[in-house]
């Protein structure tokens, strides 16, 4: 493999400003492996590609993404526009012999999103979704303490993701509200829990949704009401892996919460509890000792908990949302090094996707659906 590899973005809002910070930290976070160089940016016109290249550290910039794509020096590229893009410029850059990063959710459509995975698989190039949350070096931990049992045998599994970024009856009518965005907090937001399910529990097996419009319209700047065409709450009871049962709620209207991811596990012999509103730390309680000593005890993130050593010597100091984001560049750069890594490529996103769909599917036709 290259000692470098020459990176291109296309986008630089809110995730291409992630991507960008991953790519300038990854090299000196882990040391080894190849030096990311950063090439080519695209943003919507030539001006604020400029200002954002220079921000950023890219040496060129454009305001046509194809030219980014048909740059010899970029290796592989950043997807971080709106859903309604990922699928074309995603599929571009792969049959263009590029590696992909691309943020979720894959696409908008299942169409869309199964063209993305049958051209990865045939351009033999790597290409991987923006499901940084399975990173956490906790995540990680909770899979290893269902590998070493734990808590006994896990029957049950409860997923919430909320926030409020949506909960003010009077914001303005947005692309997120838009049917060109996707089905709402189900694709915006579901995914995110779905990504964690797959990687400690394997795929949903069957589901049965209710989406509901807290607001079912929203003013617009010219002062007129539109229709939200979306659903910014949704209601999910699942099966997952050998019949484990689970319950998941999603709300982008919810007052008071503003990054909050909660899992409970619940096992024969305890259960364990994690918040990502407080992502280093978690919760796990067991059946073992006298029954008068028992309660859940916290269990903060540490060196011992890898890779939060690349970042911090000391436990209890934390890391944060883009630190994530740095360990999920890294990944990406191992599975195009061949090496083992933990990442959700096309293929594994394309499984969500469907499960995303399936419960769509449910919430219209009011009743069980098979993923």
């Amino acid at each position: 493999m290259k000692s470098s590899i020459g990176v291109g973005l296309i986008g630089t809002g809110y995730m291409g400003k992630c991507h960008a910070l991953a790519w300038n930290s990854v090299k000196p976070v882990f040391g080894s492996g190849v030096q990311p160089r950063l090439v080519h940016l695209a943003e919507v016109n030539a001006a604020i590609a400029r200002a954002k290249a220079d921000e950023f550290g890219f040496a060129r910039a454009t305001g046509d993404w194809r030219e980014v794509i048909a740059d010899p020096e970029v290796d592989v590229v950043s997807v971080t526009t709106p859903n309604a893009f990922h699928a074309e410029m995603a599929i571009a850059a792969l049959e263009a012999g590029k590696h992909v990063w691309c943020e979720k959710p894959m696409a908008v459509t299942l169409a869309d999103a199964e063209r993305m995975e049958a051209v990865a698989k045939a351009s033999g190039k790597v290409a991987v979704l923006g499901y940084n949350y399975i990173q956490n070096p906790l995540v990680r931990h909770i899979g290893t303490l269902l590998e070493q049992g734990a808590i006994g045998s896990v029957n049950h599994v409860r997923l919430e993701m909320d926030e409020d970024f949506m909960a003010d009856p009077e914001a303005l009518f947005y692309w997120k509200s838009e049917a060109s965005s996707g089905y709402g907090a189900l694709d915006d937001f579901g995914v995110h829990p779905l990504s964690l399910l797959q990687v400690l529990f394997g795929s949903v097996t069957r589901v049965f949704a209710h989406l509901a419009r807290p607001y079912p319209t929203r003013p617009t700047k010219e002062g007129t009401a539109r229709a939200v065409e979306t659903f910014d709450i949704a209601s999910v009871l699942f099966e997952v892996g050998s019949g484990i049962s689970g319950v998941m709620a999603l709300n982008r209207s919810a007052w008071g919460r503003k990054g909050r991811i909660a899992l409970q596990i619940f096992g024969s012999k305890g259960s364990i509890v994690y918040d990502q509103e407080r992502m280093n730390e978690l919760q796990l309680y067991t059946t073992e000792g006298p029954g008068t000593e028992r309660g859940y005890r916290t269990i903060l993130t540490a060196p011992q908990h890898a890779p939060y050593d690349r970042f911090i010597p000391a436990p209890g100091h934390g890391l944060g949302f883009n630190d994530l984001k740095i360990i999920e560049c890294h990944e990406l750069l191992n599975a195009i090094a061949g090496e083992p890594a933990r990442v959700i490529d096309f293929a594994k996103g394309l499984v969500i996707e469907r499960t995303v769909h399936a419960m769509a599917q449910s919430h219209q036709e009011q009743r069980w659906v098979e993923v």
